[in-house]
Order: C-alpha cells, then structure tokens, then sequence
C-alpha cells in the first residue's frame, strides 16, 4: 500500500514559507534601511525667561531735627559775622566801636536763632533699590522638520534632532488587503 506524501509536503512547504516570511519581517518589526534626506529645517520656539534689573536712585526727603539749646555754636558765628560786619563801619576809634557793637550784636541774634522753638528742618538724601521684572525672549530650537526620500517617494517627519544627510528607517512589509487572481500573470506580478 502507497501512501501519497503530497499532503505532508504540501503542509511542510508551507510552514517554512510562512516561517521565513516571519523571519525576513522580523516577527512584524519590518527591516533596516537609510533614505536620503531631502531636507532638514530647524523649527524654533520662543521662551521667556523673565529676569529681575535692579538699580539705586537717590532720594531726597525732609527731617524734622531737634535743635539742641546748649549749643552756642550760632551765637559764635553770629558774633564773627557781627564783628566782621560792624568793621566795616566808622573810622578810626568808631571803626573798633562798629566792630564791637556788631559782634555783640551778632552773638545775641545767633543765640536767639538757637533757641527758636527746638526744631528745625533739614533735607537728607538716602540710597533706594529699585527693581522691577523684564521679558527677557530668546529663541530655542524644539525640533527639526525633515524630508526624505525612500525608493522614489517622499516623506515628512518632525524629529528632535537634525539627522544630517543620511536618515535610518525602519520598513515594513505587509500583505496587501482585496487582492484578486487577476492581478497575478504567468505567476509574476504586475505592476
């Protein structure tokens, strides 16, 4: 009795066909290969980093001070400033007299003016920190938008970094869905 091994053969042939399909699409990940990029251009984002400036400006203000009365430094100078005054005046004799008379004089209106109510007012200046926030933009590269070119067709990406003149792709290969005999020609494909 003979049995047919076609079967067997058939269902073998078969089985090492589809396995070695598999294995040249590497189980669905596809294959390796380079494209030739068309071109590469940078796409760029503004940000904004705020900084803080800061300066000094000087101001000016008002101060009530508080006249020390034991101070007989204006009936000093009020006495000089009367004297020298009082020399200016008269000859002679007259001329001593005017000088005295003046320094007297002056001693006892500068010792007036320093006893006037306690107070008085004097404009100080002091240093003050300014500062305020400024928008501070700069351009950043957030990517590259790339054209390339795989066995005659064209094809854009945007990828983060600019791949030069050469780009490795992945390629997969799949079964072709609606497919009918007629698109098959003395076991060769048609294009």
């Amino acid at each position: 009795m003979k049995t047919s091994n076609t079967p067997l053969i058939t269902a073998l042939t078969a089985a090492l066909a589809l396995s070695s399909g598999l294995a040249w699409a590497g189980h669905g990940h596809g294959f390796p290969d380079r494209a030739r990029v068309i071109t590469s251009t940078p796409v760029y984002e503004q940000v904004n980093e705020p900084r803080r400036e800061c300066w000094t400006e000087h101001v000016s203000y008002e101060e009530r001070v508080y006249r020390n009365g034991n101070d007989k430094g204006n009936a000093v100078l009020g006495a000089i400033v009367g004297g020298l005054v009082g020399s200016t005046v008269g000859k002679g004799n007259g001329k001593v007299a005017a000088a005295a008379v003046g320094a007297a004089t002056g001693a006892v209106i500068g010792d007036r003016w320093n006893d006037r109510d306690g107070y008085y007012t004097t404009t100080r200046h002091r240093p003050v920190e300014q500062c305020r926030m400024v928008d501070n933009y700069r351009q950043e590269i957030v990517g590259y938008d790339v054209v390339y070119r795989y066995h005659g067709k064209e094809f854009a990406t945007r990828l983060p970094y600019d791949p030069g003149k050469w780009l490795d792709v992945n390629v997969h290969v799949n079964v072709a869905e609606n497919q009918s005999r007629d698109d098959y020609r003395n076991n060769e494909w048609r294009y």
